[in-house]
């Protein structure tokens, strides 16, 4: 089930973004980015549409995607 990020409380949110961050492991880009930087990304992409919050029943968690990732049981789960 897609979550609409105005559902939750602004702090929440960006828990969300940090675990999500802190999960996808370290940058091997050119230049070192902070943390800070890295969920500010995602909560834009979060905001723009561009990725959605998954809430599985199953597994009783949130997962950050791509919106052209997310399966159509994503979206009933």
């Amino acid at each position: 089930m897609i979550v609409p990020i105005n559902a939750l409380e602004a702090d929440t949110l960006y828990s969300l973004a940090e675990s999500f961050v802190l999960r996808e492991g370290t940058d091997y880009g050119e230049e070192e980015v902070s943390l800070d930087v890295k969920v500010q990304q995602v909560l834009d992409r979060l905001k723009s549409g561009e990725a959605v919050l998954v809430y599985s029943e199953l597994h009783e968690s949130v997962d950050i995607k791509r919106k052209e990732d997310i399966q159509p049981s994503d979206e009933t789960e």
